[in-house]
């Protein structure tokens, strides 16, 4: 007999003080979580109204259930779920933009919270400058309804402007470096080609602060329902699966000093998150994807089916002996004993995170998780081979074929260009060169101090494959 749909505990819900955009599963496996301890330890009205850009997917599977849904804990000896009720809506951008701007615009709502991935973002990865070329950003400059995150965040602290409020805080929660200085950028380039005074007054009164987050949340499967199902005994048709471990930096530098009592629920407030940012975008990030891009080529699904070959445990530690010299460790931090615990947390096998998951938008995140550690070491005069072969592993992937000649779903916004300039080129090194020359992805001066060690470890694993370049470098 099947199990009863999940519904809402009947207790109050909280007053929405918070926007979402870009409601996916790991906020609500995330942020969630935090926001509902931090009112569990301190109060405060800090509902969520979630807002979807692209798809009613989400809305749609916790809609009948009264947007309450199953946080599930995937632990090496087993599975905890628990409820979480802190969303009271969740809006479908496309469908109904002027109800976005309205909930955006509410002066209860204090901070709005965004995890729209990289290339929701709209810039330029090389540079951190807004595309004006963007097809989005083009189309919000002249419409009243947005499409794009920037667009939304823009056109809402218009309103709120014009309307006498004061502004919310932007809090973006993207693996992005300085990210809360970047997409502040971004917003003023908008709003600077919209209303050079409105720029102004957000300049002036709006805050973004940066942070660091860092939780395993693997896409949400079918065989995850169900298991969730028996677990729980009710049908819950938008659980998020993630690890034990959460980690969240925040800068603490708020509209007003108005925020939920974080540091209550476990996260680190800081003055200055650069560190920790750093740390984990270069040690975690950037390993995640190494191993993304050569564990899919060398047929690994998941990232721990990669860590359970030796070959790719070594090679993991020898991609943190090259990271390690170009991080700045955060105030009281061993790096080692992170990328031990980090070596601890990718083993895990109720994890099933995949390769192929983690491969998406290469693109988009090269720059800050890979290409900024090799620049730092070769301003130091410090060699990467482990680094070299994934850039050149992640050139094998965009080029959609795999080692068997068969094809790669490849998901990324330059996914055409890239595979266009692949085939276009015979050689390992003649790919090389093509890639180098994207401009989206690899600085001009960076490109060529990388062309000749890249070609080299690119030459290698066309010739070898993926796992038998990695087996001689490590």
């Amino acid at each position: 007999m099947p199990a009863d749909r999940l519904s809402p505990s009947g207790g109050e819900r909280p007053a929405t003080g918070i926007v979402h955009l870009g409601l996916g599963a790991f906020f609500r496996a995330f942020g969630c979580v935090y926001i509902a301890d931090a009112m569990a330890a301190s109060g405060g009205e800090w509902g969520i109204v979630g807002v979807s850009l692209r798809s009613p997917d989400t809305r749609d599977a916790l809609a009948p259930q009264g947007w309450t849904y199953h946080s599930v804990s995937l632990g090496p000896d087993g599975e905890t779920a628990r409820r979480i009720e802190v969303l009271n809506d969740v809006l479908v951008a496309p469908e109904n933009p002027e109800a976005v701007l309205a909930a955006m615009a509410d002066p209860g709502v204090k901070i709005v919270t965004l995890t729209v991935t990289e290339k929701g973002y709209c810039h330029n990865p090389a540079t951190g400058a807004l595309n004006m070329d963007h097809p989005d950003i083009r189309h919000d400059l002249t419409a009243a309804a947005p499409v794009s995150a920037i667009g939304y965040l823009v056109r809402a602290l218009q309103r709120r402007r014009d309307a006498g409020l004061p502004p919310f805080t932007v809090l973006t929660c993207d693996n992005l470096p300085e990210n809360g200085k970047l997409v502040r950028g971004l917003v003023l380039d908008f709003a600077r080609a919209l209303n050079p005074a409105l720029a102004g007054w957000i300049a002036a009164e709006a805050r973004f602060p940066s942070t660091m987050v860092d939780r395993i949340t693997p896409a949400t499967t079918d065989a995850d329902i169900a298991r969730v199902s028996e677990l729980t005994g009710t049908y819950d048709a938008a659980p998020v699966m993630h690890e034990p471990f959460a980690q969240w930096a925040i800068e603490d530098d708020f509209v007003a000093g108005i925020r939920p009592d974080f540091a209550a629920a476990g996260a680190e407030m800081v003055a200055d998150v650069t560190p920790h940012e750093h740390m984990k975008l270069r040690m975690l990030n950037g390993t995640h994807s190494s191993l993304a891009y050569t564990g899919f080529l060398a047929g690994h699904e998941t990232i721990a089916d990669t860590m359970a070959d030796p070959v790719f445990a070594d090679y993991a530690r020898r991609l943190w002996s090259e990271i390690v010299p170009a991080v700045t460790a955060p105030e009281g931090v061993s790096l080692n004993d992170y990328a031990e615990a980090l070596f601890q947390r990718y083993e895990n096998p109720a994890i099933r995170h995949r390769t192929w998951q983690i491969a998406m938008d290469g693109s988009q995140k090269l720059p800050q998780r890979i290409l900024g550690t090799l620049e730092a070491n070769l301003d130091a005069g410090r060699d990467s081979p482990g680094l070299w072969l994934a850039v050149a592993a992640w050139m094998r992937y965009v080029g959609g074929l795999g080692e068997a000649g068969q094809p790669i779903d490849v998901r990324d916004p330059l996914a055409a260009k890239l595979r266009a300039l692949s085939d276009a080129a015979d050689t390992p090194a003649d790919k090389v060169a093509a890639l180098l020359s994207v401009r989206e992805v690899f600085p001009e001066k960076l490109a060529e101090r990388l062309r000749l060690p890249v070609t080299a470890a690119a030459e290698r694993l066309w010739s070898l494959g993926a796992r038998a370049a990695v087996e001689e470098l490590v």
